[in-house]
């Protein structure tokens, strides 16, 4: 591939058609709150769009970077955004804030002030084709970016060809999302979401995702509930040869399970009363003289 050939659609849109949002009504993730921690290290990032074709396409960017905590929009020679436009149709939430405070620059204004991260959907596949290599995967970028000193530019090309080689070669990085080699070419806005979701721990302080790290059951939980089990295993007149194997079994199935403090607490409070209902029982039958018949 020739430097002067033109990118492939950096990970963006095979058409304007592709790039049409869904207006169904749904729920916007930036209506909950934002899975991450944001450190002091993180950069501060921003989205550039070079010469997008289509109003639409920035409004779905615009929303994805709502979603995903990115507030910084710029724009290199974009078509006419309307208030009532297509734009803000696809924006969501976007349209609030994300989207009128676009900043419309130039290619060097941008090389100038940012540490680009250039996207395309095709990369070298070796060092000599050096334009394209090395390249990162927006899961590579999180740890890359996150010790750059100075703000970052995520760059995406046309709808159409993506990023030109020459402009790639100005920017500071390149980076591609990995895909199926037979169609690797990413709508637009669907390559924006996808590098910004990867991006997230950079962006995003927390999510509307409840308590992601289960409360683990202490240890001395854990025994106590294998000492209930022991105890109901001889209630229900468990047999003796038995008995040590199906509490070896017991203990390595609760160990692989990692249960959290309320499920053992529950379990505990089923094993306790299934336990003290079998001697009650056994008691009885005792009173009566009757041979218990599940001790057989």
């Amino acid at each position: 591939m020739s430097e002067d050939r033109p990118a492939d659609a950096g990970a963006t849109a095979a058409s304007d058609a592709d790039g049409a949002a869904n207006t169904d009504g749904t729920v916007d993730a930036d209506d909950a709150a934002s899975d991450s921690t944001v450190d002091d290290a993180t950069p501060d990032i921003s989205v550039c769009i070079v010469d997008p074709q289509t109003p639409g396409n920035v409004g779905t960017i615009a929303r994805a970077m709502k979603n995903f905590g990115v507030e910084d929009l710029l724009l290199i020679d974009p078509p006419e955004i309307e208030p009532d436009g297509e734009a803000y149709g696809f924006a969501g939430h976007a349209r609030e804030d994300v989207l009128p405070g676009a900043e419309e620059i130039s290619f060097d204004e941008l090389r100038a002030n940012y540490h680009t991260v250039g996207f395309t959907a095709i990369t070298g596949e070796d060092s000599r084709k050096h334009v394209r290599f090395p390249y990162s995967t927006p899961a590579d970028l999180v740890e890359e970016l996150r010790g750059v000193d100075a703000p970052v530019a995520l760059v995406f090309g046309r709808e159409d060809k993506g990023l030109s080689n020459e402009e790639l070669s100005r920017l500071d990085q390149v980076a591609s999302i990995p895909a199926d080699p037979d169609y690797p070419v990413m709508n637009l806005g669907q390559a924006a979401t996808v590098t910004l979701y990867e991006l997230r721990t950079l962006t995003v302080e927390d999510t509307q995702l409840p308590d992601t790290e289960p409360h683990r059951a202490d240890p001395e939980t854990v025994e106590r509930f294998h000492d209930y089990w022991d105890e109901f295993l001889t209630a229900m007149g468990h047999r003796e040869h038995k008995h040590e194997k199906t509490e070896r079994m017991f203990r390595r199935l609760v160990g692989r399970a990692d249960p959290t403090d309320r499920e053992v607490t529950t379990l505990l409070g089923v094993l306790r009363r299934a336990t003290d209902q079998l001697e009650e029982r056994k008691e009885l039958l005792d009173e009566l003289g009757e041979e218990d018949e599940l001790r057989r």
